[in-house]
């Protein structure tokens, strides 16, 4: 078992959600073991981004992006995305990703772009 930890951003996203969605995604991140990440089926994928390999956990409607330091073995959860959100796709993808990205998921920005189109 894994020592888990969050970045500003996953913490950020999980505090948004209720205590049993909360709970159900702590604890399937927390229950991973080395064979699950060798394996790599079912709802963990891996890929190598920014020089790093990166798992990234799918959870109901939520992924978890995510890596394991070394030499502790832990993992650091960078990313709590929303499936078929603009950010969750850029990153899956590999495409750039910046904490601009984040912003768009914001509900102003798209309707600052929809009042554009007026």
């Amino acid at each position: 078992m894994y020592q888990v930890t969050f970045s500003d951003q996953a913490m950020g996203e999980i505090n948004k959600l209720d205590k049993m969605k909360q709970i159900e995604l702590i604890e399937r991140l927390g229950a991973i073991t080395p064979e699950e990440l060798q394996a790599g089926k079912g709802d963990l994928g891996s890929f190598h981004r920014f020089g790093k390999n990166f798992y990234r956990l799918r959870v109901g409607d939520y992924r978890i992006y995510f890596e394991i330091t070394a030499p502790e073995q832990a993992i650091l959860a960078h990313y709590v995305l929303h499936k078929h959100t603009l950010a969750d796709f850029v990153f899956r993808f590999k495409l750039p990703f910046s904490e601009e990205t984040m912003v768009e998921q914001e509900d102003n920005f798209w309707k600052y772009l929809d009042s554009l189109k007026k």
